[in-house]
């Protein structure tokens, strides 16, 4: 009880005050060194932190904090920047990302905050045909797997055209129809590959348009001419008895034609329509001048009639052996199918009797070696080679020398 009642004097105050005292300027020096500290925003992500610290530098901060800031990791400051009251650090963690372009894999580590800036950052480029697993505007999240298959092109000959498609695969068909080609699978057009096969990176595809039309063709047949002896004509003169007619053959084909071009032609109809035959008569009968020289009558009036030196006054139209029916043999036997450059003139032979050679005014020196059913009188036919020589000769007046 003494030794309370000793305390509780006057030193028992001088210790009370002392404590206080100590207090005080414990408290005191706590609040100056607070005061002292640096007051610093941290970002991260997007998530900010207020710290106040006595750290010197950024990275004896982020250290304190147990930030490792990695090789790809994106901080506003240097490391070794000082610590300045009321500065903003900036700090986002790299994310790693894998892709895959057409089967090759690759790491990377990005800050990008979309898988589109992520293909900026590493110049990545790819069009609208190219197949990605992830939209541009997606956003990168740490352990993101990207698949591409880029585009290749395939050319597509369609018929005589030729078109292209970019595609990252598909079938035939699924590709024919992106190129927006038509087909008819029901047609006869040949594709190559099949329509159900896979296109590989290199492949072309190939449409062989077949069409099959019916083509009608006409083949005339030439008709024969027939001639028959009459012994009612003058020899030599010929007379149409029937008119030939040709005849035809209609076929009709199945013409199959690939890319416009035929490769195959099958007869399916035939129609036959016979040629009818011309039938000429041959005259056999001897002019009456030929049988009365034979006979030896009217002999003065022959001789008369073909003296030597007497030009006659007469008609002379043309005719030629070359036309469609005629035998080019004369009266007197001379073939001028075989001679079509002779001159020969059919004559009356009661006015010119066969045999005599003449000298015919515009034609030259010829022999009367045939005989016609329209040479009467003062009248001749003079032979030329062509059916032109004689429509270009017509019909004139022409004086006829007797020359023997």
């Amino acid at each position: 009880m003494k030794l309370i009642s000793k305390l509780s004097g006057p030193k028992q105050k001088l210790i009370t005050s002392g404590i206080g005292v100590f207090v005080l300027i414990l408290f005191s020096s706590f609040v100056m060194y607070e005061a002292t500290k640096a007051k610093v925003v941290f970002a991260e992500d997007g998530e900010e932190l207020t710290i106040n610290t006595h750290k010197d530098t950024v990275g004896e901060l982020l250290n304190e904090l147990g930030v490792d800031v990695g090789e790809h990791d994106l901080l506003s400051h240097q490391m070794d920047a000082l610590i300045q009251s009321g500065m903003t650090i900036d700090y986002v963690a790299a994310k790693d990302v894998t892709m895959t372009i057409d089967g090759k894999e690759k790491e990377y580590s990005t800050t990008a905050d979309t898988i589109g800036a992520f293909f900026e950052e590493n110049n990545l480029m790819f069009t609208e045909d190219d197949e990605l697993s992830h939209k541009t505007s997606s956003k990168v999240e740490d352990g993101l797997h990207i698949d591409i298959t880029t585009a290749f092109e395939v050319e597509i000959q369609n018929g005589n055209d030729k078109t292209t498609v970019m595609t990252t695969g598909g079938t035939v068909k699924e590709i024919i129809n992106k190129a927006d080609v038509s087909f008819d699978q029901d047609s006869n057009d040949k594709i190559t590959p099949n329509l159900s096969e896979e296109v590989e990176k290199g492949e072309a595809i190939d449409i062989v348009r077949v069409t099959e039309e019916e083509k009608v063709v006409e083949e005339t047949i030439d008709f024969d001419t027939e001639t028959k002896e009459d012994s009612s004509l003058p020899k030599g003169e010929e007379k149409v008895i029937t008119e030939g007619k040709n005849g035809l053959v209609t076929k009709t084909y199945m013409v199959t034609k690939e890319n416009g071009d035929e490769v195959d032609r099958e007869l399916i109809d035939e129609v036959v329509e016979d040629s009818v035959a011309k039938v000429v008569a041959v005259g056999t009968k001897e002019p009456k001048a030929q049988q009365a020289s034979s006979n030896h009558t009217n002999h003065s009036s022959q001789k008369s009639s073909g003296s030597s030196g007497k030009t006659l006054t007469m008609k002379a139209s043309a005719f030629t052996a070359s036309c469609s029916g005629c035998s080019g043999v004369t009266a007197t036997g001379i073939n001028l199918s075989s001679n079509p450059n002779m001159k020969i003139i059919a004559v009356d032979p009661s006015v010119i009797p066969l045999g005599t050679k003449v000298h015919v005014e515009g034609y030259g020196e010829a022999i009367a070696g045939d005989t016609g059913g329209n040479i009467v009188g003062n009248r001749i036919d003079v032979h030329v080679p062509s059916r032109s020589d004689a429509y270009a000769w017509g019909v004139r007046t022409v004086k006829v020398t007797i020359l023997d």
